[in-house]
């Protein structure tokens, strides 16, 4: 029996209705070609991110199928994704399963240990990022991931020199040579619909320009988040001298501070729901022309979504964030302390005191202008 390479066989259905593909042959023949793994577990902004490498990974690899292992909570984030052959959330059941294949390439690119233990277990041809040594500790097993490597280890280095964005060490890690290329996301039709729907029953005229303001991030660092009453202000300026539209955007974590800025403008800003799962938060980022936001998860999704950022900087890395020219960034580049990564702030939160709610609101401004024109 021979059983046929192919992406559409699986071994246990037919790939096409009333056709035995072991017996007739492939009806639709479709290479597996160069077989790649990507584990990817941790932050939801860094899987969004790291889609951008999937362009660059087709490039050099045209006859290829890609694979990638997530957590559940980001996993969503990567359905309806042309480039991946398959999603494999990361449980028992998913690495028995993976443990099993064999790769050409597998890369690992999270400086965790588990992530780490799954590259070394895997069985492939070549191995790039990160594994464990004998002792455990976390190591890079190709010469591309020395540098990505050493920004975990070298204060200086991450905060002081590096001028990279983590799209370009990101290729390095992966021996790709680096393109600006975009994050590879992209709602279903369904989705495109609901939010033409949800749109609709919000009362926004066609050619309204409605700013999303992010106004959260996760509680691993909630000191990225901007104050409440610096939200209450910006959004007060632009409700009242401009005729753009507002609505809040966030996740579960933002329920609380959302409703309060809410009850600050009855009537005047949409407070959309932060409960109904990853992919329903992007059908209602999807409404918006402009996002405001921290370094956060919603960022990304905008980035990903292709909508116009304003974003602000305190305790992360902006230098190794790519707006693709559609976009501002606000960092407080004079501040001794910052970047620094820090949960807890010993400075009394000085970067977040300096955000420049006056620039800001001259950003959105402008950029409703290239929302107009684009």
């Amino acid at each position: 029996m021979i059983i046929p390479d192919c992406k559409h066989f699986n071994g246990y259905k037919p790939c096409f209705p009333g056709h035995n593909c072991i017996e007739q042959g492939c009806k639709d023949p479709q290479p597996m070609g160069t077989k790649i793994l990507i584990i990817n577990l941790d932050a939801m902004g860094d899987v969004l991110m790291s889609t951008a490498q999937l362009p660059l990974l087709k490039k050099k690899y045209p006859i290829s199928s890609i694979y990638w292992v997530t957590e559940k909570i980001s996993a969503p984030l990567l359905e309806n994704n042309p480039l991946l052959q398959k999603v494999f959330v990361y449980n028992t059941d998913s690495i028995n399963i993976l443990q099993n294949m064999k790769f050409d390439i597998a890369a690992n690119l999270d400086k965790s240990q588990k992530a780490a233990a799954l590259l070394n277990s895997v069985q492939a041809k070549d191995k790039k990022g990160f594994g464990l040594n004998d002792d455990g500790k976390i190591v890079p097993v190709n010469e591309g991931a020395h540098y990505n490597y050493m920004l975990g280890l070298d204060d200086h280095l991450k905060f002081k020199v590096n001028q990279k964005t983590k799209q370009e060490y990101v290729a390095a890690t992966l021996d790709l040579e680096y393109e600006r290329t975009r994050y590879v996301f992209s709602l279903t039709e369904a989705e495109k619909e609901k939010a033409a729907k949800i749109r609709k029953n919000y009362g926004f005229h066609p050619k309204d320009t409605i700013v999303g303001f992010n106004t959260g991030c996760s509680t691993l660092f909630p000191n990225k988040k901007m104050r409440i009453d610096q939200h209450i202000t910006l959004i007060d300026r632009i409700l009242k001298e401009t005729d753009l539209k507002v609505i809040l955007l966030g996740g579960p974590e933002d329920k609380e501070r959302n409703e309060e800025i809410a009850n600050a403008f009855p009537l005047e800003v949409i407070n959309t729901p932060v409960n109904e799962g990853v992919r329903m938060g992007a059908v209602y980022e999807s409404l918006a022309d402009i996002i405001v936001t921290g370094d956060s998860f919603g960022m990304h999704l905008g980035i990903a979504l292709n909508k116009y950022i304003v974003s602000w900087f305190g305790l992360s890395c902006w230098t190794e964030i790519d707006l693709y020219d559609y976009g501002v960034k606000f960092y407080p580049a004079d501040l001794f302390c910052a970047p620094c990564w820090k949960r807890e702030c010993p400075y009394n939160l000085e970067c977040i005191q300096m955000v420049d709610l006056e620039g800001m609101y001259r950003a959105v401004v402008n950029a409703a202008v290239k929302v107009i024109e684009k």
